[in-house]
Formats: structure tokens, sequence, C-alpha cells
């Protein structure tokens, strides 16, 4: 056992080579993987790539998935070609990140498109030998210029692009269930680190020194919570081993950029299992400091509308319908935008210059330069800024509005808000069959809406009292006539008394005044 373990440490006896597992060859037999879930766009890369004269796997969560039966949503390949030779290979593809060189292989077109990921097999560098930067990827891009492999002072990774053989690719892994290699031509799954005995199992485990690893990348906490929240349903526990220093290791993220950031905690949020993320997160003491946008969603999960929304994305795409970070964003954020509205009408403003100083404000408070300058934050205001226009069903309004490239995405933001009864059930109703009718029903629905609309004006009105009464009743009828009646689309409309215009003396008729 003692002798084992210094192997595992230090490397083969007699060589200053560290240990990169054992490789094992496990036969269709033995892994029992059903070649017809796997996608032919993935087997026509790796064939191309074989057929080119170059080893060529698919890799990472597909093989796991595929191990446990499941249908995997995205491939990725591994190979030993380099990004030049394997851009030359295929009629698109694309050359992506510095950090890592990757090539994006595109099939298709539209929303139809798929991209297989490809990546080149990588060695397995000492982090004390690699040269060391200050700052981060972000604030070091000078000093990274035509570096390969370089570290900052945490033993953070900041670019690692050494390539070598797919023994020390395969411990640069982070799970051991992610570190294994199919080959869909022979159905053999290549195995260094017992990938196979942990999913059998139904255990993560990090390769190596758990501490050490996540130093090298402190996003693999967020990837830990990931997989454990997805895999969770399926009896997967995080190893002892591998979960204790995640707390500790926290801290780690401060350096990483904000961006990198952003688009792991949408990750965890939009990969179906974002209810699941956030039980992980509270349950391994990371409920708080990853960061802060994702502090106010686990804040806020068990609140009825963003709890609602969350389980809304898990079902959409467990389903396989697209889902959109700003839908998701819209609603976690919509109550800091409502309070700040409400306050701003409170103060007398104008409603609708109201609600776009509140989304400002919400943006540059809660959101800040990382995505509220770009599409994104464009989306979320839209969704914004149609709520009250749902109010409006007459006149031209709910026409128009249907036409918005962005009206389904708000629509459904307004069927959430009815779910949880902030707006009434039947306004959302009348939408749904709005936008479902041909131009006949369309105008019968927005008659059917003006008529309910004045007869509940009708009902509103201040009741005629007598001439004797009048003095009494004066406070009530000033009020009444000088009050404003907020129009559905949040303009105020001033109602104004009508004076009728004195009859001549002598046509017999009473003055107006009596």
């Amino acid at each position: 056992m003692i002798k084992k373990l210094i192997t595992k440490l230090l490397g083969k006896p007699g060589s200053d080579k560290p240990y990169f597992g054992k490789r094992t060859e496990v036969p269709a037999s033995v892994h029992g993987i059903d070649p017809q879930l796997v996608d032919e766009r993935a087997i026509n890369v790796v064939r191309t790539l074989q057929g080119a004269g170059f080893e060529a796997y698919i890799v990472g969560g597909a093989v796991r998935d595929l191990l446990l039966g499941l249908r995997p949503k995205d491939f990725d390949v591994a190979t030993n070609a380099t990004p030049e030779q394997v851009k030359g290979l295929f009629r698109r593809a694309f050359i992506i990140g510095r950090r890592f060189r990757i090539v994006h292989v595109v099939y298709g077109r539209g929303r139809e498109h798929e991209v297989i990921e490809v990546s080149t097999f990588r060695a397995y560098l000492d982090n004390a030998a690699a040269e060391q930067v200050k700052g981060n990827e972000r604030t070091s891009k000078r000093q990274l210029e035509g570096v390969k492999h370089a570290v900052d002072a945490s033993g953070r990774v900041l670019r690692d692009n050494v390539w070598g053989p797919q023994d020390e690719d395969a411990t640069r892994r982070d799970f051991t269930v992610n570190a294994m290699y199919y080959d869909p031509e022979t159905q053999i799954v290549v195995d260094y680190h017992g990938g196979i005995q942990d999913a059998k199992k139904r255990t993560l485990r990090m390769i190596g020194d758990p501490a050490t690893r996540y130093r090298e990348d402190p996003v693999r906490i967020i990837r830990a919570v990931r997989f454990s929240a997805k895999l969770s349903a399926l009896g997967f526990k995080l190893e002892a081993k591998t979960a204790k220093p995640l707390a500790e290791a926290k801290a780690l993220l401060q350096d990483v950029p904000q961006s990198r950031l952003f688009d792991e905690m949408l990750k965890l949020l939009q990969t179906g299992h974002a209810l699941a993320s956030i039980a992980q997160l509270k349950a391994l003491g990371l409920a708080k400091g990853i960061y802060p946008l994702l502090d106010i969603v686990v804040e806020r999960a068990d609140t009825p509308f963003v709890k609602a929304a969350l389980a809304d994305t898990d079902r959409r795409v467990g389903e396989g319908k697209p889902v959109a970070p700003s839908f998701l964003l819209a609603c976690v954020l919509w109550s800091d935008v409502r309070e700040g509205w409400a306050q701003r009408i409170a103060r007398k403003a104008h409603p609708f210059p109201a609600l776009q100083e509140a989304i400002d404000e919400v943006f540059d408070s809660r959101i800040g330069d990382v995505s509220g300058r770009g599409k994104l934050g464009a989306d979320m205001r839209e969704i914004w800024m149609m709520q009250p226009r749902f109010e409006k069903r007459v006149g031209s309004t709910p026409f128009s509005l249907a036409e918005q490239p962005r009206f389904r995405a708000g629509f459904d933001f307004l069927r959430l808000r009815a779910d949880v009864q902030e707006v009434d059930e039947r306004l959302a109703d009348w939408w749904q069959e709005f936008s479902l009718a041909d131009d006949a029903t369309r105008e019968d629905l927005v008659q059917q809406a003006k008529t309910e609309q004045q007869a509940k004006a009708r009902g509103s009105r201040v009741r005629r009292v007598p001439k004797a009464d009048a003095a009494a009743s004066l406070p009530a009828q000033s009020d009444a006539a000088e009050a404003c009646e907020q129009g559905a689309d949040g303009e105020a409309v001033s109602k104004k008394r009508r004076r009728r215009r004195r009859k001549p003396a002598g046509d017999g008729a009473a003055p107006a005044s009596e």
C-alpha cells in the first residue's frame, strides 16, 4: 500500500517522470456503450482526423454520459493534431481561445447548427517550472504574448498550450469520469484513472491532489458543483477528499476574470439542473462569495417568482427547448426593477421614464460592465419594458406588441407573473389567445377588451346627487373631476370637466347652473 502511494505521488521507481496512470482499453462487451447514442457529426470529425493519420477520440463528459446510457447534448473530440492541422481538415473550422487554444468545427446553420469542440492533447507540466507572471489573464495580456505555459503567483494556470501525449492529457483533466476516451470506430474506451469504476460506484473524484488542482484553475470549484448537481439524480456524490477543500478554495475565485465567472454562472443555471445546483451550493458552503450575481440568485431561489423561473428553465432544457440567459436574469432582478419603479411612481414620476430609470439603476448596481451593455442587457430591458404595455389591450397596441421580436419572451415573463399571482391570470390568458389567433379573432378580442374597459369606466363614474345635497358632496365631486385615470399603457390621462354653454334667456330653458 505504501509503495503504491509513493509511486502515485512521485512516479515510477527509477524514473523522474510523474505517474500518469495505466492505459486500460475497455472493449464494448464490458463498457456497454450504445453506438446509436453517438452523434454522427462527432463520428465524422473522428473519422476525418483518423483518416488523415492522427489519433482522435470522443472525450470528456460525452463518454461519461454514454457509459450511463444517456444521450450527450454536446460532443468533444481530443486529438494529437495541432489546432492548425485540425482547421485545415474542415471547411468550417475556427481556432478560438488564448488560454487554451481549441478548434470549433461547425455543422449546419442558424438554430440548428452544432459545434464539435476539438482540443489537442496537452502535456502535463509542473507549474513550479512554468513562467510566472503578475496579475490575471486580463491584466497580464502583454506578458502572456508568445507564452505557452504560464501561472500567476497563486499557481493558477493562465495559459497552457503545450502539446503532449494522451496519458499526460488524461492526467491534466479534472475528474476521473471526465478523463476517458472513446473511439467510435473500434468502440474501445481508453481509461487511465479508473473512470469506469468510479462511474459504476457513482463517485466524482478529482485526479491528483484536489487542493492543488483547485489552485491551478479555481473554476474547477464551480465545475465540481455543476457536475455533482447534474449527476445527483443518478446517485453520484463528490468524494470526501474532493469536496473538503471547496469552501476554503473559494477565495481563489477572486483572481478569475469576471467575464469567465459570469459564463460559469450561466452554465450552472442553464444546463437543466439550476435548482439542484443551488442546493449543492448551499450544501457545500458555497452559497455566497463565488460571484455577486450568483449570490442574488441563491438568495432569491426560494421566492415564488424566481423559483418558478428556475424550474421553468430546467423544464425547457429537459425538453430540448432553447433558453436565454436574458430571460432568467430578468426574472431574478425583476423585484429590484419593480421596487425602484414603484418608488419613482410614488414621487409622481411619469411611469415609462420611471421604469427606464429603475432599469438603469439595476444594471449599474447588479450587472455592471460584464454583460449589461450588450445584447443580453438589451433583451432584459425589452422584456421589462413590455410589462406595462401588456395592460393595454385596445387600439393598435396589441397588434404592434405581438410583432415585436422579443414578444414571446415578454409574454412568458407575464405568464410567470400570473402564475405567482403578481398580475391577473385573465390578462395572461387573453394574451395567450391573442398571440395564437387569426386577424379576425384578434379584432374580436380587442373589441371585447374595449367593451370591458368601457363597462368598468361606467361603473366607476361619480353618481349625480340631488341639488339639495350638492354642497355636502362637493369635495367628492371635485376629486372625481380632477382625478387622473391611469391608462393601460402607463400614461396618465386627465379627466376634464366639460362645462355646458348657457342658452339664450328667451328660449325658455333653465340656466345650466340650475
